[in-house]
C-alpha cells in the first residue's frame, strides 16, 4: 500500500514509476541537464551530479532558458529522460517539450502539477508511481505495472476557446501540413494555459535554432519537408556556431555541420538572418504594447520589462509554431492585468555603483522571486542605462521563472511602485541587504585560483555602446599574451562597431570577435583547451559556465575584466559599494 496518495492536474497523460529525485529549487533543463546523459550539470543546484534518467523528477518548476523544451525532447528521444515529471506548478517550457515528443514522434512521459501542499507532501517518499492525475509514494519499490506506449492525439480545444475561420482552416490542413501541425500544438498549449481566445502577433524571435542534439534538427527538417513558412517577420536567436567561420575556428564537423544545418532549416522557413540573443538591439525591436512572440529568456524579459512589449516566456518549438500560424494564446503577459508585480523588493541606500551591480542584483532577485513578477525599489536615482538593464534581465532570467520585472521609476510600466503593483498591496515585501548581495557575489565569483586564462564577454551579445566602452578601456594597452579575450555579438552590431573603428581598436588590444553564436554554446577550441579559469562580467554566464564547460569562473565589472586580461590574474578586491556587506552579513528579512 502506498504511504502517500496525492491528486494533481495531469498536464501530459501517462503512467510510470521510479525512484524519486526531489528538489525544492527550480531547474533549467538547458544548462542544467546534460541532454546526452541525463546528469544534472547546474553546479549551483542541490541535485548537481545526480542523474534524472528513469527516475521520477519532482521540482517546483523549470527556470532559466526557453531551450529547456528542446533538452526535454532530446532526453525523451534518446532514452535519458525522467520516468515522469512532477511539478509544484504548471511549467510551459518543460511540458511543451513532452507535448512535441508525443505529438510528432509518438514518445512521451507523464507530467503533472501537484500544487504547493501536494508537492511538499511528496518529499518524504523514496519511490513514486504516477498514473494520470494520481501520485503514490512508497518506502520501497512498488511492483511494476505494464504501461501502454504513448499515442499522439489530435489536439482538442475547449468549447470556450474561440477560433477564427482561418484558425479552423489551418487546423484541417487547408494551409498545408506544417501550419496544421503547428496550429494543433498551439491549441494544446492554449488548452493547458486556459486561454479563451487566440491573438494576432506582429513578430517572432526563434530560440529553437540552438542545436541541442539530433532531435531539434529532426523537428526543424520535418517542418521544412511539410512546407513550413513563417507568417510574421521572424528573427533567429544565436545558433550554436559562428555560421561563417566555424571551420576556421577548429570546430569539429560532427557538431558544426548539424548546428549550421539547423540554422539553415529556420532560414528555409523564411526567418531573417539575425543570429543574435539580443534582438532588442536590432532595428526591428518592438514598441510599447506590441503583441509579439519571443523566445530566449533574456530577450523575453527585456522585451516585457524594458520595452513594454507583450510576450510570454515562450518555449523552444512553440515559438516557431506560433510564427507559422501568426496566432498565440491570449494569456499571461499578453494581458495588462497579468503584468503587475506581486512581490516588492526594497534596496538599501547605494552609492558609487559600477556595472557589476546590475547582473549581480538580477541574479539575486531571480533567486528570491521564483515565478513571481517583482518590483524593485531604490534605484530611482541610479538611472541604469539599457546595457545595465540588459545585464540585469539576463541574470534575472537565469535564476527566475518569471517573464518580467519592474524597477520603480525606471521601467515603462513602473513610473511608481503603485503602478507596478496595479494599485494593489504586494503579497510580500523583502528588504535586500548588502550582505545578501555579497552571498550571491560569492556564488558567481566562485574560482579559487587568482589566475585568469580567458575573459569572456558578450552574454547576452554585446551592444554597440559596450563595444565603444570596451575600446575606451583598452585604448593604449595590450592584453597579456597568456590570456584570451573573446567577445560575442550579432552581425549587425559587429558591422556598426567595425565602421566606427571599435573592432580594429579591440583587435589591436588582442581581442577576438565571434558572431552568430554566444557563450552559452561555445566550447573548445574557442575556449582554449589549456584554459582552466575564466572571467566574465555576465551573471548569466558566471552561473552556467561551470556546468557547461567545466571551468571555474571569476565575476566582475567590465573594467575588472580588462585588468585581468592585461595582468593574467584578479586582484581579489570587492567593489567599494559591496565592501560594507562583508562586515555586516545579515539575512534577508521580511
Amino acid at each position: 500500500m502506498p504511504e502517500i496518495s496525492l491528486s494533481g492536474r495531469s498536464l501530459v497523460a501517462g503512467s510510470a514509476q521510479g525512484e524519486l529525485l526531489h528538489a525544492e529549487v527550480g531547474l533549467s533543463f538547458w544548462g542544467g541537464i546534460d541532454p546526452f546523459s541525463g546528469e544534472v550539470i547546474d553546479r549551483h543546484h542541490p541535485l548537481s551530479g545526480a542523474t534524472v534518467t528513469d527516475r521520477v523528477l519532482a521540482i517546483p518548476s523549470g527556470r532559466g532558458s526557453c531551450t529547456g523544451s528542446s533538452v526535454m525532447l532530446e532526453l525523451i528521444l534518446n532514452g535519458h529522460a525522467p520516468a515522469a515529471l512532477v511539478l509544484e506548478q504548471v511549467d510551459d517550457i518543460l511540458t511543451l517539450g513532452v507535448l512535441i515528443a508525443e505529438q510528432m514522434f509518438g514518445r512521451s512521459i507523464p507530467v503533472l502539477a501537484l500544487g504547493p501542499q501536494g508537492f511538499a507532501a511528496l518529499r518524504g517518499a523514496r519511490h513514486v508511481r504516477v498514473e494520470g492525475s494520481r501520485v503514490e509514494g512508497f518506502a520501497t519499490p512498488p511492483a511494476p505495472r505494464e504501461t501502454a506506449p504513448a499515442t499522439p492525439r489530435v489536439a482538442p480545444w475547449s468549447p470556450s476557446l474561440s477560433l477564427s475561420a482561418r484558425d479552423r482552416e489551418m487546423l484541417v490542413g487547408a494551409h498545408g501540413k506544417a501550419a496544421q501541425v503547428a496550429m494543433g500544438i498551439v491549441l494544446r498549449m492554449a488548452e493547458l494555459q486556459g486561454a479563451r481566445e487566440l491573438l494576432d502577433i506582429t513578430q517572432a524571435h526563434i530560440d529553437g535554432c540552438i542545436y541541442t542534439g539530433p532531435a531539434c534538427l529532426r523537428f526543424a527538417r520535418q517542418l521544412v519537408e511539410w512546407g513550413a513558412k513563417v507568417r510574421v517577420p521572424t528573427t533567429l536567436n544565436s545558433i550554436s556556431v559562428d555560421k561563417r567561420r566555424w571551420r576556421e575556428q577548429g570546430i569539429d564537423a560532427a557538431f558544426g555541420e548539424p548546428a549550421a544545418a539547423l540554422g539553415d532549416a529556420y532560414l528555409d522557413m523564411g526567418a531573417r538572418v539575425s543570429f543574435t540573443c539580443a534582438p532588442y538591439l536590432l532595428d526591428s525591436a518592438p514598441r510599447l504594447g506590441e503583441q509579439i512572440v519571443w523566445a530566449e529568456s533574456n530577450a523575453v524579459v527585456y522585451a516585457n520589462s524594458v520595452l513594454g512589449a507583450r510576450t510570454l516566456k515562450y518555449p523552444d518549438y512553440l515559438d516557431i509554431c506560433i510564427a507559422l500560424t501568426g496566432r498565440a494564446p491570449l494569456v499571461g503577459c499578453h494581458l495588462a492585468e497579468q503584468r503587475h508585480a506581486s512581490l516588492c523588493l526594497e534596496l538599501p541606500p547605494l552609492d558609487g555603483l559600477d556595472d557589476a551591480f546590475y547582473p549581480l542584483l538580477g541574479y539575486h532577485v531571480g533567486l528570491l522571486c521564483g515565478s513571481e513578477i517583482p518590483v524593485i525599489c531604490g534605484l530611482e536615482r541610479a538611472r541604469p542605462d539599457s546595457d545595465d538593464l540588459k545585464a540585469f534581465g539576463a541574470a534575472f532570467a537565469t535564476t527566475s521563472a518569471a517573464p518580467m520585472f519592474h524597477i520603480a521609476g525606471v521601467t515603462p510600466e513602473a513610473a511608481t511602485r503603485d503602478q507596478a503593483l496595479g494599485g494593489q498591496a504586494p503579497a510580500k515585501t523583502l528588504r535586500i541587504a548588502l550582505a545578501d548581495l555579497l552571498e550571491s557575489w560569492r556564488e558567481l565569483d566562485s574560482a579559487d585560483d587568482a589566475r585568469v586564462d580567458l575573459v569572456s564577454l558578450g552574454n547576452p551579445h554585446f551592444s554597440f555602446d559596450e563595444c565603444a566602452r570596451l575600446a575606451a578601456l583598452c585604448a593604449g594597452r595590450r592584453k597579456h599574451e597568456a590570456v584570451a579575450l573573446v567577445i560575442t555579438c550579432g552581425r549587425a552590431i559587429h558591422e556598426r562597431a567595425r565602421e566606427a573603428g571599435h573592432v580594429a581598436a579591440l583587435e589591436a588590444f588582442g581581442a577576438q570577435f565571434v558572431t552568430d553564436t554566444c557563450w552559452c554554446m561555445l566550447g573548445e577550441p574557442v575556449i582554449p583547451p589549456q584554459a582552466r579559469t575564466l572571467m566574465t562580467n555576465s551573471g548569466k554566464y558566471a552561473h552556467y559556465a561551470p556546468g557547461l564547460v567545466g571551468r571555474s569562473v571569476h565575476f566582475g565589472s567590465l573594467a575588472a575584466c580588462v585588468e585581468a586580461a592585461c595582468t593574467g590574474h584578479v586582484n581579489g578586491r570587492l567593489p567599494a559599494w559591496l565592501q560594507a556587506g562583508e562586515a555586516r552579513e545579515i539575512p534577508v528579512h521580511v
